[in-house]
């Protein structure tokens, strides 16, 4: 719960302003029983009106003035509580962009979003609540002990007797509760991550005619979550009704030993009366800390959600230099000359072996690198560790003549345009997802790298730039989405452009136009080509070659076909031409 250290100072003032609210609610509530035991013993019994009006005058007054706190209170604490979910909320989201790429994969979105959600709303419904309910409860049950006990100790034995009972049931019902909304919050993330899989795949499952197996797949988690539910349930439902039982036998006893008293003379009927009020706020009193506590264990499982989302490791930040005794360095990168210097890297958590060994490889500024390979050969990874979503295991990676581990890892990204095997589009217009990069693009750099990308067909499609996507721009083909993404990394215009495999969607005749513009009109930008093409490796100025994470050869196109046995391979297995 150390998350809420962050809250206390924004939210201080209101809290105690509303914790002085529920006070002065509560000692409204107190003092009526008190009040209607003088205009009983006072006024009823003597048969004076005027001690009636009286203290009649003073339970109204005070009826009143509770009346009062109690809206100031419920205004204060129902702004706060959703200021706080909003702030929390802001806060989680933050979080999760700056999460490192182990804590992405680590928790699924299925999770993260139930963290948002439910548990976030959890969270804001105890905070409401403790402003409103919470602080009253105990401080009505204690004052109504303290009041009782003047009016006549030998019958407020009969509450200590009930309220010892009622708090050893209460803790038996968090020991048992709290492992089990723990199980039910996993079981909901496990139905979240079951709905939002089959709504990314839903073609595929239409395509495959998988209907039947994804509904059993479902109603497994489903069962699994309402198995989890009455399990957590039950408790409460099985304490409840015993938690009522003994308030109401307590109550129960006190009119049996207070009519005897009666009968002994030992105490009046006022003091019976206010007895009996008092009783009956200790017992709404005990049920209403029956259900904060119930509240309590939710909040507490949610808690410890909440608190790992924020405790989890962070991406690569502007003091994250990996390297012992240096510094950040405050720059901007410039050159786009890349260097891969015997650079050796395993996926953290993966079997530990190397997805990369004692890779090498120059890049000046301007020029372009192929890299090609078998599928499972480490040419992503490339991608992975030139944005620093890693760090190597040993080895070195410069762009401008720096160390990227000693570059702020925005700074690095920035100067890297990346276009993924797999073209993403967010919802917004055409205009905002190609400008997503450089929103202050220049008009004409837009126009010029829509034609270089071949995504002019964007105006037919929809005849402006400002047109709205359709959510997961479903109405547009692979090709296109990849050829829109494409735009965006040249409308970015970094020093360094990484292609992997971001033209494998297109037909030959249309990644070749697409690759010549790319290659022959940029020349102040080095290019980075990952595929599986040797259509598209021939254009570069250099290629290399990877199989199981090592380099198998390095040079140009005419050179590998000589010395390369790989290359050779894939070039024969595709072209069908040898030389």
């Amino acid at each position: 719960m150390n998350f809420y250290k962050s809250y206390i100072p924004k939210y201080r003032v209101p809290f105690m302003i509303a914790v002085f609210c529920v006070a002065g609610e509560a000692t409204c509530d107190l003092l009526c029983p008190a009040f209607m035991s003088r205009i009983i013993n006072m006024g009823i019994e003597t048969g004076s009106l005027a001690e009636v009006r009286h203290w009649g005058l003073f339970m109204l007054a005070a009826t009143a003035c509770g009346a009062l706190f109690a809206v100031s209170r419920n205004l204060i604490s129902s702004i706060v509580s959703q200021h706080f979910g909003a702030d929390l909320r802001r806060d989680l989201f933050d979080r999760i962009l700056h999460f490192s790429v182990q804590s992405a994969d680590r928790m699924e979105s299925g999770s993260l979003i139930t963290r948002m959600t439910n548990d976030v709303s959890q969270v804001t419904t105890f905070i409401n609540g403790l402003m409103r309910v919470f602080f009253k409860a105990p401080l009505t049950c204690i004052g109504s002990m303290v009041l009782a006990a003047m009016l006549n100790f030998r019958l407020s034995l009969i509450i200590y007797v009930t309220i010892a009972v009622v708090g050893t049931l209460l803790y038996i019902s968090m020991k048992l509760s709290y492992p089990r909304y723990g199980r039910l919050q996993k079981a909901m993330d496990a139905v979240n991550t079951r709905v939002e899989e089959y709504l990314m795949g839903i073609r595929l499952v239409k395509a495959f005619g998988t209907y039947d197996s994804e509904v059993r797949k479902f109603e497994t988690d489903n069962s699994e979550l309402f198995n989890k539910n009455v399990s957590a349930q039950i408790i409460i439902t099985f304490f409840s009704p015993i938690l009522t039982l003994v308030t109401g036998a307590g109550t129960v006893f006190v009119l049996y030993a207070g009519s005897r008293m009666f009968s002994a003379g030992t105490v009046n009927p006022g003091e019976i009366s206010a007895f009996v009020v008092y009783m009956g706020q200790i017992l709404s009193s005990l049920l209403m800390i029956t259900n904060i506590f119930n509240n309590f264990v939710r909040t507490k499982a949610s808690n410890t959600r909440i608190s790992e989302v924020f405790d989890a490791d962070s991406d690569f930040t502007e003091s994250s230099s990996c390297i012992p005794g240096k510094k950040v360095v405050p720059q901007t990168i410039i050159s786009g000359t890349v260097c891969f210097d015997h650079v050796t890297f395993a996926y953290p958590g993966g079997n530990g072996i190397p997805a990369l060994r004692d890779i090498s490889f120059h890049v000046e500024q301007g020029k372009s690198l192929a890299v090609i390979g078998p599928t499972g050969s480490g040419k992503s990874t490339i991608a992975w560790l030139l944005i620093r979503l890693y760090d190597t295991d040993s080895g070195t990676i410069t762009i401008g003549g720096s160390d990227i581990r000693t570059l702020d890892a925005g700074i690095v990204r920035t100067s890297i345009a990346l276009v993924p095997q797999k073209a993403t589009l967010f919802s917004g217009t055409v205009r905002s997802n190609i400008t997503w990069g450089n929103p202050g693009a220049d008009p004409a750099d837009i126009e010029k790298a829509l034609h270089d990308a071949g995504a002019d067909f964007v105006y037919r499609l929809t005849g402006t730039l400002d047109a709205e996507l359709d959510s997961g721009a479903v109405n547009l083909s692979g090709g296109q989405k990849q050829r829109i993404s494409i735009t965006r990394a040249l409308v970015k215009k970094a020093p360094v452009l990484v292609l992997d495999d971001a033209t494998s969607a297109l037909d030959a005749i249309t990644e070749a136009k697409v690759r010549t513009a790319l290659l022959s009109d940029r020349n102040s930008m080095t290019t980075i080509l990952i595929t599986q093409r040797c259509s598209t490796a021939m254009a570069a100025d250099s290629i290399l070659v990877l199989e199981d994470g090592s380099c198998r050869g390095y040079g140009t196109h005419e050179t590998l076909l000589k010395t390369c046995a790989v290359y050779r391979d894939i070039y024969d297995s595709q072209l069908g031409v040898k030389k």
